[in-house]
């Protein structure tokens, strides 16, 4: 297994593209309301990627898929795909977004509630970020892959919600997903030794209801098999000397 380490220069311009992912999701919070499509939602990524950022949108393509933005309303657990389907008020929803500048990517993903949220939709939300922020706490060198999955499925089911474990956060930097996978649960102290100078995702998926989920027709979107909602937040990290640096961290946001 190669997992590639950055250099300087390398993590430079993976700041950028970092920043960049996440000037998108900033971008869009205020077109997200009642009544608009994701798809008008995808086209005004799409634009803004492209012309202002003067960017590639990356999974626009990618395997096939058809869209700038990966748009996962209510029990869709990932890669929902943009259409006419229009936001009503209560609906939660992921988007995913990643960009390739200067080929390297940056890649992430944020909850958003629509209009009047419910209280389920806000705790799901809530838990599913703060699950997130203790992965990335684990993050330095000498801790291994498993301390980051053990601290996200231990916060997770101590609020008796339960992990998706089919998929998994991934290494990026001239490749959209490489080496290493990052599982969202695991053992302490095993894994993959984390490094200096790695780049990877940590983009944990929670289910309010069983773990469970199925794959629709369309090849992309992923559902959870009781319809329960789900919830995915998504940032990517660089190992630094002494910690991490998450390089796709919104001004007003701060790790819980």
């Amino acid at each position: 297994m190669s997992i590639d380490i950055k250099n300087k220069d390398e993590q430079e311009q993976m700041r950028i593209s970092g920043k960049l992912a996440s000037e998108v999701l900033d971008m869009i919070e205020n077109h997200i309301k009642p009544g608009i499509t994701t798809g008008e939602l995808d086209q005004i990524c799409h634009d803004y990627i492209v012309n202002d950022q003067n960017s590639i949108p990356a999974n626009v393509g990618y395997k096939g898929y058809p869209a700038t933005i990966c748009t996962s309303v209510n029990h869709v657990v990932c890669h929902g795909i943009p259409s006419t389907k229009k936001l009503k008020h209560g609906d939660i929803l992921n988007i995913d977004v990643a960009i390739i500048k200067n080929s390297f990517y940056g890649d992430t993903s944020r909850m958003y509630l629509i209009g009047k949220p419910t209280q389920q939709g806000e705790r799901i939300s809530k838990i599913a970020y703060e699950a997130l922020c203790q992965g990335i706490r684990q993050v330095k060198p000498g801790n291994q892959l498993g301390d980051i999955g053990h601290a996200i499925q231990l916060h997770t089911e101590k609020h008796n919600y339960s992990v998706v474990k089919e998929y998994c956060g991934h290494g990026i930097g001239k490749t959209y997903h490489a080496e290493p996978q990052v599982l969202h649960y695991g053992i302490p102290h095993q894994g993959i030794e984390i490094k200096e100078g790695m780049t990877f995702t940590i983009e944990p998926m929670i289910n309010a209801g069983e773990p469970s989920v199925k794959l629709m027709p369309d090849q992309w979107t992923v559902v959870t098999r009781d319809h329960s909602l789900s919830a995915q937040w998504e940032h990517t990290i660089l190992v630094t000397k002494d910690g991490f640096e998450v390089l796709t961290l919104s001004p007003n946001e701060k790790i819980v």
